[in-house]
């Protein structure tokens, strides 16, 4: 193994999208900022990506492309591609005898982990919420896993995992913005996000919304039914997918965000991402939000829509903006991410070596078969 102070750390990164993507794309987000933050502070990092990726990690190129660009192309199904990926990465990986590799691909990397000399570090992204994936995840429960909140490690608590870090963003990104009316909702137009929840806050509270997020085709049906109607009214805007510089505009110009929940969000980007333009946020008390979010001085954690949430949009003026952003350079900047993760390595590492310890240890205490009675 290299020394104390440095490491090799291969990175696979996912490829739904471009690394780094220029929209939507947050797992492939949170890992390039992973990468840079890990480069930063002194690691060698290869980040095995699709061909064009941009990162100051030495970049080994695994497939023509990421699956968003591959299917205009009518490429290979995703699913193969996605595999071909991970067989590109780990056997590069072996054979640079890097110190440690680690996952961004939810549950796909793991039937690897037994066949590599190196730990396998697997982030889970929600993937513990996914019971489809338990399966594999108790299968392979001995391997080092990151939670990304406390509250994830609740979906399957068996698991070994060797530490919680924080998503985090590159605060530069995310400059302080100068507030404003109204509230923002930012995330995609799905049953579970429930941005009709956030229409109905808006309104109780006599305050105009912005909306802003993708569209996926198998929810197009709840948006034409549950978001659009709504659209007649002015004080109710949609205004699509946004790219990461007109989210941190469009939240930052806002009085709050609102994060409605019809389920338990495992960490919730877009709260950071406000947190860090100053902006307060009012969320559900669900999964992670009662660790992001500092009720009363950096937003406020509501129940449901009756009473409280409409409430609460009334206290957003009282919050200090200086000390959301304040909040967001404490905890979830994109080198205090990376600062986490390499403990996780360190720990990974350190629990590699003990199994190889004791493996051997039992190996040579072993009576053989010759000398047994």
């Amino acid at each position: 193994m290299t020394p104390e102070t440095h490491l090799r750390i291969g990175m696979i990164a996912p490829i739904s999208h471009r690394f780094p993507p220029d929209g939507y794309g947050p797992w492939e987000r949170v890992c390039h900022d992973l990468t840079e933050g890990l480069v930063s502070l002194g690691h060698e990092v290869v980040a095995f990506a699709p061909a064009g990726s941009v990162t100051s990690a030495k970049l080994t190129e695994t497939v023509p492309s990421s699956l968003d660009r591959a299917q205009t192309q009518s490429l290979p199904d995703p699913r193969v591609w996605e595999e071909f990926h991970l067989a590109q990465a780990i056997s590069q990986a072996v054979e640079l005898e890097l110190d440690v590799i680690h996952s961004h691909l939810h549950v796909h990397a793991l039937g690897f982990a037994r066949l590599i000399p190196m730990p396998l570090v697997t982030t889970l992204h929600g993937a513990a919420w996914n019971r489809s994936h338990h399966l594999l995840l108790r299968a392979f429960r001995e391997q080092p896993f990151v939670s990304l909140s406390e509250s994830e490690r609740r979906f399957l608590p068996e698991l070994n995992y060797v530490a919680t870090v924080s998503n985090g963003i590159r605060l530069d990104d995310f400059p302080l913005g100068g507030g404003g009316e109204g509230l923002v909702f930012v995330g995609r137009m799905a049953p579970e996000k429930a941005p009709e929840l956030a229409i109905e806050v808006a309104r109780r509270a006599g305050t105009g919304l912005t909306l802003a997020g993708g569209i996926e085709e198998k929810h197009r049906e709840f948006f034409d039914g549950k978001v659009r109607p709504h659209l007649s009214d002015r004080s109710i805007e949609y205004v699509g997918a946004l790219s990461r510089s007109e989210v941190a505009r469009l939240v930052g110009e806002s009085g709050g965000l609102v994060m409605p929940l019809r389920w338990d969000e495992p960490f919730g980007l877009v709260v950071v991402e406000s947190l860090a333009v100053g902006t307060p946020v009012i969320a559900w008390r669900r999964g992670a939000m009662p660790e992001l979010i500092r009720d009363g001085s950096t937003g406020f954690l509501v129940d449901d829509v009756d009473g409280a949430a409409a409430a609460a949009a009334d206290e957003l003026s009282a919050i200090d903006r200086g000390r959301c952003r304040r909040e967001a350079e404490l905890r979830f900047g994109h080198g205090t991410m990376a600062e986490g993760y390499v403990d996780a390595y360190r720990r990974a590492i350190g629990q590699a070596i003990s199994a190889r310890t004791s493996s051997r240890e039992a190996v040579a205490t072993r009576t053989p078969m010759s000398e047994k009675p």
